[in-house]
């Protein structure tokens, strides 16, 4: 079946004047339109495409990519607003449609909004939500702790940046344990740092325990060559120099530092670090 609001790897069948028609397995077809035609190709080829409905609510097949796919979250620009709801614009030619029932609050045209996509299903047409926290459950969790999760950034709060854990869970990052400048939508990798017995769960932008040694290792070793040799941090100084200066906190400083001092790496004196020669 040729899935709506996807892509679908579907075989040329015939070329006609309007486009090649293109099959699945079970008889179904489907036009590709003459500008998505490729240069070169043969009937019983096979293309990769994305289908959606046009604007008279015809399926059709484009080789354009779409910002969003079927069931996924993306930040989106709104570039039209009726009486009916939003438009968004998704990379295609029809915009995607966001009614007003679906909407947070109220949208406004220029305006970006993280939302997610789904199929009606009386329209049999791909529809946009920026009420996002309704496709998410933390009910029956499919992540463990200190596991790496793909994260988006989908609010924030007084205590952090909520987060959506691998586009099925939310999670939230407080505000004392980021470093970087976060942005609306934004992906980034994180870890499970805590679930809590109400299956709320609490995220880190940095890998846990050990794992996070080595990389912040790595990273205090550069700001150190940049700096010509030495760098004017130790253990004594204060956590906000030390995010300001290499975006991590002083734990995570004072765990690298001293694997690097293990590893004769380099010497730590009353004002700063250096290499060891």
């Amino acid at each position: 079946m040729i899935q709506i609001g996807e892509y679908n790897t579907l075989e040329i069948l015939r070329e006609t004047s309007v486009g090649l028609f293109l099959g699945d397995e079970e008889g179904n077809d489907i036009l590709l339109p003459n500008k998505y035609v490729p240069q070169e190709y043969e009937i019983g080829d096979t293309l990769a495409v994305f289908c959606y409905l046009d604007h008279e609510e015809r399926p059709i097949a484009t080789t354009l990519i779409p910002k969003i796919t079927r069931n996924k979250f993306a930040l989106l620009k709104v570039v039209e607003v009726n009486r009916i709801g939003a438009f968004l614009d998704w990379g295609l030619e029809k915009h995607l449609f966001a009614p007003y029932k679906e909407q947070a609050r109220p949208m406004e045209e220029g305006k970006r909004y993280l939302v997610y996509a789904f199929l009606d299903d009386e329209s049999n047409r791909m529809v946009a939500s920026s009420k996002t926290n309704q496709y998410l459950s933390n009910e029956s969790l499919s992540v463990e702790l200190y596991e790496e999760v793909s994260l988006i950034v989908s609010r924030f709060t007084e205590l952090g940046v909520e987060v959506i854990i691998n586009e099925l869970h939310k999670g939230l990052v407080y505000n004392d344990e980021i470093y970087a400048d976060l942005k609306l939508g934004q992906n980034l990798k994180g870890y499970i740092k805590k679930i809590r017995p109400d299956h709320k769960i609490d995220v880190s932008l940095q890998p846990i325990g050990y794992k996070n040694i080595e990389p912040s290792s790595q990273k205090v070793l550069d700001a150190i060559k940049r700096n010509g040799g030495f760098l004017g941090l130790h253990d004594k100084s204060a956590p906000e120099d030390v995010k300001a200066i290499l975006g991590m906190s002083k734990k995570s400083f004072k765990k690298a530092i001293g694997s690097l001092y293990k590893d004769k790496q380099i010497l730590i004196k009353e004002d700063g670090i250096t290499l060891v020669d």
